[in-house]
């Protein structure tokens, strides 16, 4: 154990500074007696953490102060959320109580605190801890949206000083972050808290991308630096002739960004030209806002020829986290596009402090698209029975969709999330009018209830009272209200059907003498793996169950035992037993560095070399993913209890493994005998499957590989980026 010497004075110095910094960031929202407040919620935490250090050995009370100052700083909130920013922890960490809170702060900051503070609690293992976590702070979102605001100020203090922490906790974390909360963030309107999360997500899930495109960013900081003023320096000289008062800048796009562009279009870092944006903020009263940004756009797009297709006007129909803001994408002076974004002083605060700074301007923001995304959420908690993970899935979808603009017969505006449908459409105008639904008329013409809607459709529902829910619906339903209601529907459906399976099943048992109590209803349930009572009534209703397979049962009186969370560790113990002996050498598993069994995972195809770890499923024993895994932040982020270290015993491994290459080039003959040549002969790598196809003289390859390491890969992919008309070479993730 590491030792710390402590300086208690120099500490209580630190302290002090730290907390009338504190005092300055919430100086513009202090009203009469709030310091006190302040003074009193920094005591007790202070009081309450006294003997509590984080994982870098500082004192607790650092991580309550700075998310405060985060809170106050960063989102512009007021009083109420410094005090339960200050508090956060208290009710979770301490023997404080949540009564105490309320006595000595009132109701609304004991609502706060109990919003931030996680449930208690075991689980089965289908549910998960953290989504039910999740959805208890989402609940109260509805009530007070200054729940998540803090817990967004907490998340981002915690993942900036994360590295202290174990690398499992570090993933897990990483991925909580990248799965909802900087989609959240997002969605509140909070750009710069969304971007920071998800770059410091990366950071941690995907370490060597991350230090490529940021060293990459570093090389050729001077030389963008010198485009940015050659290309802004006239447009000043305008706006000052002009009489416009702006300012004008360039600033950098976020890594995560940049690399989600590298791979939506599978194209090398050089090849993204917008690493940057110029933006022009300009200060101007509410009335002339949207006049003088037109104003800039009309000076800009005369100095520099703009792309048509890229004109995106948010200053007319603000998006629904409230973001408004004119980007256009123009020619600039040495043949690159550059993306402009133009928007006044009040934009601006918006966009970056998003929900906070939308009370501040309420008065001159009539049509608030938060609020009603927030009455949108609570359309979605009014449905209580839902399970926490499909609550999760739908409230996700809603999150980072951008929106498309959709008319009613009379010309109301209706936002709906892009890919919404026409029953999407008929379930956001009312609940029963989406159930009775039939059909619609897009710009007066028919279309079913599966047609997908364009942006400025102009949409007529068509209804009859003989039509009720389907299940296929689902399948083409995309906003989380439509989903809820079609899921409850149905359910209801589903509970009259097994009142009956009930009465049925009752007599069936009688003839076989068993007795209808709880515990056999549960056995029976499990024997034949439906998840509920309710489950089993229905099928019984619907005949799958009938009176042999209930012998069977009677029969084997077998039960099916399912893995608990707090079961883990003796099933673990269980695999140790079952090693495979062609790979036990190769991953080390867990704290312990165990030779476990397990598989690799076919979604990414992990290989020596690769930042890896094991996730244990209920059915399969322990799968090894890569840590940049499509599907590891969601594993991560609603099962973090059921992740494990893994780490390779050594990169150098004298078997093979899987994995995919896909290569774009110019269609050249004998171009597939050049590329086996250098994978088989040169590499002495084995061709697993080949897929190619040829289009208008354009070449893509998937080609799987039998490869030892990261680095034969890594060898090999820059061997056939030489072979000539070959564009573009990156290592494959497969799909499913």
């Amino acid at each position: 154990m590491e030792e710390y010497v402590i300086d208690i004075e120099a500490e209580n110095k630190e302290i002090r500074k730290r907390y009338r910094a504190l005092l300055r960031a919430c100086k513009p929202t202090l009203q009469k007696g709030d310091k006190q407040e302040i003074r009193k919620a920094f005591d007790l935490a202070l009081e309450s953490h006294k003997d509590m250090r984080r994982k870098s050995g500082e004192p607790y009370i650092y991580h309550p102060i700075a998310v405060a100052q985060i809170a106050a700083e960063e989102i512009g909130l007021g009083t109420t959320s410094i005090v339960c920013a200050l508090l956060h922890d208290v009710v979770e960490d301490t023997s404080i109580t949540l009564e105490e809170i309320e006595s000595l702060f009132g109701k609304k900051v004991a609502k706060i605190i109990d919003g931030l503070t996680k449930i208690s609690g075991v689980f089965d293992p289908n549910s998960s801890i953290q989504a039910e976590n999740f959805r208890k702070m989402l609940l109260t979102l509805a009530d007070d949206v200054r729940v998540i605001l803090i817990k967004l100020a907490d998340r981002l203090h915690n993942m900036r000083t994360m590295e202290f922490m174990a690398r499992h906790k570090q993933l897990k974390i990483a991925s909580e972050t990248s799965y909802l909360y900087a989609p959240l963030a997002h969605r509140l309107g909070l750009y710069a808290i969304k971007s920071e999360l998800e770059d410091l997500s990366m950071k941690y899930t995907d370490p060597d991308t991350y230090k490529f495109i940021a060293k990459k960013l570093n090389e050729k900081k001077a030389e963008r630096e010198k485009f940015i003023k050659d290309f802004i320096s006239p447009v000043k000289e305008i706006l000052l002739e002009q009489d416009i008062n702006a300012s004008v800048f360039g600033r950098p796009k976020s890594i995560h960004s940049i690399w989600n562009k590298m791979r939506k279009k599978s194209i090398p870092f050089e090849e993204v030209y917008d690493l940057f944006a110029i933006r022009v903020i300009i200060d101007t009263e509410y009335e002339k806002e949207k006049t003088e940004c037109w104003k800039v756009y009309s000076i800009i797009t005369d100095l520099y020829r703009p792309n048509p297709d890229r004109l995106r006007d948010w200053v007319s129909t603000p998006k629904g986290n409230g973001y408004e803001s004119l980007h256009t994408t123009v020619m600039g002076p040495r043949g690159q596009w550059v993306e402009v974004q133009i928007r006044t002083k009040r934009m601006n605060e918006i966009a970056e402090k998003g929900f906070a700074a939308h009370w501040k301007y309420k008065e001159s923001n009539t049509d608030n698209g938060l609020d009603q995304w927030i009455q949108k959420v609570r359309d979605v908690l009014s449905n209580p029975e839902q399970n926490a993970l499909d609550f999760l899935d739908d409230f996700k979808m809603n999150l980072f969709s951008d929106e498309i603009f959709i008319f009613t017969p009379k010309g109301t505006l209706i936002q709906l999330p892009n890919g919404a449908t026409a029953l999407d459409f008929a379930f956001e105008i009312h609940s029963d009018i989406g159930a009775t639904c039939i059909g619609a008329k897009v710009n007066h013409k028919l279309v079913p209830l599966s047609h997908p809607l364009q942006n400025g459709d102009q949409l007529e529902i068509i209804t009859s009272s003989k039509q009720t829910p389907k299940e296929d619906w689902l399948n083409f339903v995309v906003t989380a209200k439509a989903k809820s209601k079609i899921k409850s529907s149905l359910k209801e459906e589903k509970r009259r059907v097994a009142e009956d399976g009930k009465e049925i099943l009752e007599r069936k048992m009688k003839s076989l003498k068993l007795t209808y109590n709880t515990d056999n209803i549960n056995k029976i349930a499990n024997f034949f793996k439906y998840p509920s009572s309710q489950e089993l009534f229905y099928n019984v209703a619907k005949g799958i169950i009938d009176i042999k397979n209930l012998r069977d049962y009677v029969a084997s009186e077998k039960t099916h035992d399912l893995v608990t969370q707090n079961q883990f560790n003796s099933h673990i113990s269980g695999l140790v037993e079952k090693i495979d002996k062609r790979n036990a050498d190769t991953i080390l598993i867990g704290d312990d560095n165990q030779k476990l069994d397990y598989t690799l995972a076919v979604c990414c195809n992990p290989i020596p070399g690769d930042d890896i770890f094991g996730f244990l499923t209920v059915n399969e024993g322990i799968k090894i993913h890569r840590t940049s895994c499509p599907n590891a932040s969601k594993l991560m982020a609603n099962y973090g209890y059921r992740i494990l270290k893994a780490r390779w015993a050594s990169s150098q491994m004298d078997h093979a493994f899987i994995t995919g290459i896909r290569i774009i080039g110019i269609d050249d003959v004998g171009l597939v005998n050049k590329l086996t040549t250098v994978i088989s002969q040169e590499f002495n790598v084995n061709i697993r499957s080949l897929s190619i196809s040829s289009n208008e003289g354009i070449f893509e390859g998937n080609i799987m590989v039998n490869i030892n390491n990261i680095e034969q890969l890594d060898n090999l992919i820059n061997r056939l980026k030489l072979v000539s008309g070959i564009t573009s070479v990156t290592r494959y993730e497969s799909e499913n």
